[in-house]
């Protein structure tokens, strides 16, 4: 066997590539136990798919690397910078992210964190038993994700019951307010700026 010839042939970057049927892995497996040239350079082979792979990365948007650790089950919150909320967001990551911070028998009637502020979003943990009066916004959009409890929310003339894992973004200019059901809710509150 010339075994130049077949380290040349393109072969061991097609098995790199998956593009090999079983018998041809088989056949090159075997033929990597008997002559450690081919061994060596399908090793050098591998490595250098590695390194290209890694050259050309893109780190994904936090947003959809979040969605897609949470589809597996992976979620977890960077309680240094949360990522921005969105309809999709689980609640479950951010009560374990956040519970240190989430009083179990709410002693005071509000309670404020600040958890993210930068130039784009500003996200807080709030927890309160009291209603937020009509407002509204040209600044920001400002968004409420339910962690604990129910409340009732009131965007220009829709009522909209919210509960915990529920987002809602309230659009810009349009009054709104927020009553509570339950005597305390648990939520995060984000300011995304125009």
């Amino acid at each position: 066997m010339d075994i130049q010839q077949y380290i040349e042939s393109g072969i061991l970057e097609e098995y790199c590539m998956g593009n090999l049927g079983e018998e041809d892995q088989a056949y090159l497996i075997q033929l990597t136990m008997l002559y450690p040239e081919i061994k060596a350079e399908l090793t050098a082979v591998e490595l250098a798919f590695e390194k290209l792979a890694l050259s050309a990365a893109v780190e994904p948007v936090a947003a959809l690397k979040d969605k897609i650790f949470a589809s597996l089950g992976f979620a977890e919150i960077d309680i240094n910078k949360p990522p921005v909320i969105t309809n999709s967001t689980d609640p479950e990551p951010w009560l374990k992210a956040f519970a240190h911070l989430i009083p179990q028998e709410p002693t005071e009637d509000f309670v404020m964190h600040i958890i993210r502020q930068d130039e784009t979003v500003q996200q807080m943990l709030v927890t309160g038993n009291t209603d937020v009066p009509e407002e509204e916004h040209g600044e920001f959009f400002e968004g409420l994700f339910v962690l604990k409890g129910l409340c009732e929310c009131t965007i220009g003339d829709e009522l909209f019951a919210l509960g915990a894992g529920d987002f809602i973004e309230i659009p810009l200019h349009v009054k709104h307010d927020i009553k509570l059901v339950t005597p305390f809710v648990t939520a995060v509150l984000q300011y995304r700026f125009v």
